[in-house]
């Protein structure tokens, strides 16, 4: 199903729901990103409760305002990643250790259990998971600060 013949909004309930160009509804409809952190707004696809895709959105800019914010919304709703910016300082180079980090929503520290929670994802990415097990994402490590990268480096 193509991106453009479909429309969006939300129920009383807060539920999204998504009308097909024959009128059909899919009530609770939710989006999926097919390349999260390489491609976050190319490849989405709108799935129901058990999972059976109703409509895919090859790019999100080619949806009109309306039902690209709902959907955004939506996004940033259900997926918590935060973009680590910066690595202020760790506890030690053994782990676990505590790190302190500024993202992209501010301040924060977290426990690194063991130096298998980084992962590489492409050619310039990680995926940090703390003790908790939230993701925090490094978009690239090429960009960051000198001193950030020397610390990564050493748990690399």
């Amino acid at each position: 199903m193509a991106s453009t013949t479909f429309t969006l909004r939300r129920d009383p309930y807060g539920k999204l729901v998504m009308t097909a160009e024959d009128g059909q509804q899919h009530v609770g409809v939710a989006p999926v990103r097919a390349f999260p952190i390489q491609a976050p707004d190319e490849g989405i696809s709108l799935v129901q409760g058990d999972g059976k895709e109703v409509a895919w959105i090859d790019h999100l800019d080619e949806l009109p305002e309306p039902q690209r914010g709902l959907l955004k919304e939506e996004l940033e709703g259900r997926e918590f990643m935060p973009e680590i910016a910066r690595v202020k300082s760790v506890s030690s180079f053994a782990t676990p250790c505590t790190w302190q980090v500024d993202t992209d929503r501010g301040e924060t520290e977290f426990v690194l259990k063991g130096e298998e929670d980084i992962r590489r994802i492409g050619a310039t990415s990680l995926l940090i998971a703390d003790n908790h097990g939230i993701q925090f994402l490094i978009r690239d490590m090429f960009t960051i600060d000198k001193h950030t990268r020397k610390i990564l480096d050493r748990f690399l």
